[in-house]
């Protein structure tokens, strides 16, 4: 008895014709996912942006939404001369 539905069952059981593309291709999106997520978190973060860090910790867009975040919303700080960081000399 097949326990699951006819277009899930390519995916469980070794009824397709390159069996181990599916997990690889499915990998690799988990892999590019963590990377973009990871690097618009930390930036969402570091710029106290509390409300992109919630959408981009629930929302799955597999990079897409954290790319767009990154590259247009995630403004950098506007740096202060007397920080009295080492860096800033």
């Amino acid at each position: 008895m097949n326990t699951y539905p006819q277009f899930m069952s390519q995916f469980f059981t070794g009824s397709v014709p390159a069996e181990g593309i599916s997990v690889w291709i499915f990998l690799a999106l988990v892999a590019w996912s963590l990377a973009w997520k990871g690097v618009a978190l930390w930036k969402a973060a570091r710029n106290n942006q509390m409300y992109w860090f919630a959408a981009l910790m629930v929302v799955n867009t597999v990079g897409i939404l954290e790319i767009i975040y990154i590259y247009v919303f995630a403004q950098k700080k506007p740096e202060t001369s007397g920080s009295g960081s080492i860096l800033a000399k």
